[in-house]
C-alpha cells in the first residue's frame, strides 16, 4: 500500500510503513475508493501529513485505537480514520466508538469523507457486534458538519470547549489518570454528532 502519489514527493514519514512511490492514478469519484482496515502506525503517519488541526496525537485513546480505516484506490491511500473508545466518561465505553481523527488527502475526490463515514458504519457494525452508537466531534472553528449531514448523522449537542485534561480523574476502563495534553485535542467549541447502528433481528 502506498501514500497518494501526488503527496509522496518530499514527504518523510515518522516510520516507513508505506511505500513512497510515484505514478499511481488519482480517483475522480469517491465511489472508486475501497474502504479497508489499516494498521495504526500507517494511520498515524498519514494523519500527521493530512490533518489540518491535529496532526499529532499522543493520548492513550488514540494510541490504543480500536480500529483504523483507509480510503484506497490503485494501491494508494487517500484518507485515514482512527476510532477509539469515547473520550467522555459519560458515554458508554463498551457499546460506543468515537471517531478521533479523520484526515483526507488534498487530492482525494469530492465526497470522500461522507462516503467513508457511511461505509465505516457498516464495517464497524460487522466487526464490533456490541457497538450500537458512533460519535464524532466537529470543530466549529474549522468545519460546518457537512460530511456528517451527508452521511445521515444527527447533531446531538454543542460543547462550549475547554481543556480535556483531567489529571484528578481516572479512566473507568483501566484506572489510569485521564491526562490529555491540550496540544493533542481541539479545545474550542464543538458539535457532537451521532449515528445509531441498527441490526436486523
Amino acid at each position: 500500500m502506498r501514500i497518494c502519489s501526488k503527496c509522496a514527493g518530499g514527504v518523510l514519514l515518522a516510520q516507513p510503513t508505506l511505500q513512497m512511490e510515484s505514478g499511481g492514478e488519482i480517483p475522480t469519484s469517491a465511489h472508486q475508493l475501497g474502504i479497508i482496515e489499516i494498521n495504526t502506525v500507517a494511520a498515524r503517519d498519514l494523519n500527521q501529513i493530512w490533518h489540518s488541526r491535529l496532526p499529532n496525537y499522543k493520548t492513550g485513546f488514540c494510541l490504543n485505537s480500536k480500529v483504523c480505516y483507509g480510503g484506497t484506490f490503485d494501491s494508494q491511500i487517500f484518507a485515514v480514520a482512527i476510532w477509539s473508545n469515547p473520550v467522555s466518561r459519560l458515554l458508554p465505553q463498551k457499546t460506543c466508538l468515537e471517531l478521533r481523527r479523520f484526515a483526507i488527502c488534498p487530492h482525494a475526490p469530492k465526497n470522500t469523507a461522507s462516503r467513508m463515514l457511511s461505509i465505516m458504519k457498516r464495517l464497524i457494525a460487522e466487526k464490533f457486534p456490541e457497538v450500537t452508537r458512533l460519535v464524532s466531534y466537529q470543530d466549529v472553528e474549522a468545519h460546518k458538519g457537512t460530511i456528517y449531514k451527508a452521511a445521515g448523522w444527527q447533531s446531538i449537542a454543542t460543547h462550549r470547549g475547554g481543556s480535556w485534561n483531567r489529571p484528578n480523574s481516572t479512566n473507568s476502563s483501566n484506572g489510569k489518570p485521564r491526562t490529555r495534553p491540550d496540544s493533542n485535542n481541539a479545545i474550542g467549541a464543538k458539535v457532537r454528532w451521532e449515528t445509531e447502528i441498527t441490526r436486523g433481528s
